[in-house]
């Protein structure tokens, strides 16, 4: 028998504020046709004013827990995917596993930016998988809005707000890729490319935040060529390939970069779970949240074939290939 990380339950959470692409036509030189020409989005969340990163992971977390049908006490550990966490340390993580009532175990952030959340699913796999827990709870949560620079219109109108949540607990599969949980997973970075996405603050350099600076059409290059090897490699490693998968849950960053990652995979947008238009760039959020969705949908059932990729800063990429 082999031990699998096996989905348990899915939760979500978005803040209230619905921002349409016509609110940024005030104030900059901007039309919801450009907006949703070049990358698919049509409106995102932002967070309240005292609403935090942990505040909108919290929610997601309650939800995932009661779609599982377990508590905080089930839970040997809090993984939370984020770059915009509530302060510079302490986590994220420990926050959520203070507010749940969780007095044992761990909690601990996982920084990767949009690519966060793969890298979340990894490290839990690997602690699953080795013994050292039996059930996680993963949450990819972002404030974005908050270090965004109002003023450059090639940034600023695609990142939102949001949270999504999964629980992954230990299961017995035989061993071949008719398990349900993780199959396999592929992590790449290449830190020559940090440049094209990075924001230009931080505790070392100038002590302040700072704002989200991108290369947009360098990023985009790299992004189809990067995001359809890692999820063929993933495939490849459990004897798969592209025309195997039932649903792409993929980063939720660009309609353009989706539809050129599945062409490449050989599989149509039917196939896709896609809500980039309602959410925006949620970072590491934007691949719970997609899950969540796809699954509150009843799209996403058990033992479906799901493949997950992503690409951030760093660069950092990766893709996890996991049967429902």
């Amino acid at each position: 028998m082999t031990r699998r990380a096996t989905a348990l339950g899915t939760g979500h959470y978005l803040p209230a504020r619905i921002v349409p692409n016509s609110e940024f036509e005030a104030t900059l030189d901007t039309s919801d046709e450009w907006i949703r020409a070049r990358s698919g989005i049509a409106r995102r969340r932002f967070a309240a004013e005292g609403e935090t990163t942990s505040d909108l992971a919290l929610h997601a977390a309650r939800a995932a827990l009661g779609n599982a049908g377990l508590t905080a006490d089930d839970i040997d550990g809090v993984i939370v995917a984020t770059s915009t966490p509530d302060l510079t340390f302490p986590s994220v993580a420990t926050m959520v596993q203070a507010d749940l009532g969780m007095t044992h175990g761990f909690a601990f952030d996982v920084q990767a930016v949009c690519a966060g959340f793969v890298y979340a699913l990894a490290t839990a796999n690997a602690m699953i998988v080795s013994g050292q827990a039996e059930r996680l709870l993963l949450i990819g949560a972002e404030t974005f809005s908050r270090i965004m620079d109002w003023s450059d219109r090639s940034t600023c109108v695609l990142f939102g707000d949001g949270a999504g949540a999964l629980v992954l607990g230990a299961t017995e599969g035989t061993g071949t890729n008719a398990d349900r949980g993780i199959l396999s997973v592929d992590l790449n970075s290449d830190g020559r490319y940090r440049d094209m996405l990075y924001v230009d603050g931080g505790v070392s350099t100038t002590g302040e935040a700072g704002k989200l600076r991108m290369q947009g059409n360098a990023l985009f290059r790299q992004a189809i060529e990067k995001l359809a090897a890692t999820a063929e490699t993933a495939l490849a490693k459990v004897g798969l390939s592209g025309p195997d998968v039932d649903w792409i849950v993929p980063h939720q960053a660009n309609i353009r970069i989706i539809q050129g990652t599945a062409k490449k995979l050989g599989l149509s947008m039917d196939r896709v779970i896609v809500t980039v238009q309602d959410h925006g760039n949620t970072s590491a959020a934007s691949i719970p949240l997609a899950l969540s969705v796809g699954v509150a949908e009843g799209r996403i059932r058990e033992g479906d074939l799901l493949l997950s990729e992503a690409i951030g800063g760093g660069l950092a990429w990766g893709a996890v290939v996991l049967r429902w």
